[in-house]
């Protein structure tokens, strides 16, 4: 069961880290459409039907793991929400805005760590938030193969 108050605050980083990324993001820029991508890359319009859920179950779960987690294990598993949250929402400033696919290769690999450890945290306090964490692993996978045929194919 999570409160009101631990929802709040978890949607509210969430939604913050989700903002930075819309803000962020031009997939019509000249350089992004010169990008030579793989042709099993979906099309722009499926990464917001995609993210807007997997946020809403980031935030989710970050709150059911928070309410179920108490002293250390509350502190440890805030900050990994917290560290999971900036570096996601830094990895699509550095690939769209400073058009550096490599440098955000490198950060989408720390995020996948940071995913790693959020789960682990999250199922440790509540099974099913760790449960509700998989799309977001899931995906994440997805974006750093993505990332990965995207710098391969423009050296």
């Amino acid at each position: 069961m999570t409160t009101k108050g631990t929802l709040f605050k978890t949607f509210s980083v969430t939604a913050a880290a989700a903002a930075l990324g819309a803000v962020s993001t031009d997939p019509r820029s000249t350089w992004y459409l010169r990008l030579d991508k793989p042709p099993w890359q979906p099309p722009p319009t499926a990464f917001p039907l995609v993210w807007t859920p997997l946020y809403a179950s980031l935030a989710y779960a970050g709150a059911r793991a928070l309410d179920s987690a108490d002293g250390a294990e509350r502190r440890g598993l805030r900050r990994a929400l917290g560290w999971n949250l900036a570096l996601n929402a830094a990895w699509t400033p550095l690939f769209f805005a400073a058009r550096r696919p490599r440098a955000a290769l490198a950060e989408i690999a720390a995020l996948n760590a940071a995913n790693l450890l959020l789960a682990r945290r999250a199922w440790r306090a509540d099974r099913r938030a760790g449960l509700l964490l998989m799309p977001y692993l899931g995906w994440t996978a997805f974006a750093t193969a993505l990332n990965t045929a995207i710098v391969r194919r423009n050296p």
